[in-house]
């Protein structure tokens, strides 16, 4: 029988997408303004993941405490909130359209581990959030997930498939409850 050998584990298809130094500005940047309880503007902040590389719309609300990993492989709409202690672990291209809210400690998930893999390889996804989605409190999205137009991950739920729109979708994993209506 096989097992795990973390010491054969090689990324080389994995690239950070920027140089050392320009990670390294990142993380102190991310520690000093965003990974913070001190409130500081959401403007500011927005103008500081711009200088990144990331897309934000206008008036994005991020709330102290969040995580963003690459700011250079995100894009946030207009009038989206990032609700405190959101987590953004995006090795790969999250895209969060327009009026989309994540709240409290929501995560989302652009990469994995393969179990079946002896070296335990990585496996990423893109995220995709269509306009007016909600991410509940500690909620969690999975790589490769396209949550659609409108739809609900309640509160706490975890999904690695995809949500289809005007759908409220509750548990681990999540199950579509009932329609969204507004």
């Amino acid at each position: 029988m096989k097992t795990t050998d973390l010491s054969s584990f090689s990324n080389p298809e994995y690239h950070h997408g920027k140089s050392l130094p320009v990670r390294l500005v990142w993380m102190l940047v991310s520690r000093i303004f965003f990974q913070t309880v001190l409130p500081y503007p959401s403007a500011f902040k927005a103008m500081l993941l711009r200088l990144f590389g990331a897309k934000i719309g206008k008036r994005v609300v991020i709330k102290p405490n969040v995580n963003f990993k690459q700011p250079w492989r995100l894009s946030i709409g207009a009038y989206s909130w990032i609700g405190e202690g959101v987590w953004i672990d995006n090795l790969v291209q999250v895209s969060i359209e327009s009026n989309v809210c994540l709240s409290q400690g929501a995560f989302l998930l652009t990469g994995n581990h393969d179990y079946k893999s002896t070296s335990f390889e990585l496996i990423t996804g893109e995220i995709h959030l269509e306009p007016g989605v909600w991410i509940g409190a500690k909620a969690i999205v999975g790589p490769g997930v396209r949550c659609e137009s409108h739809s609900v991950l309640a509160a706490g739920s975890t999904t690695f498939k995809d949500l289809e729109a005007y759908k409220i979708y509750q548990g681990n994993p999540a199950e579509v409850k009932r329609d969204r209506t507004i």
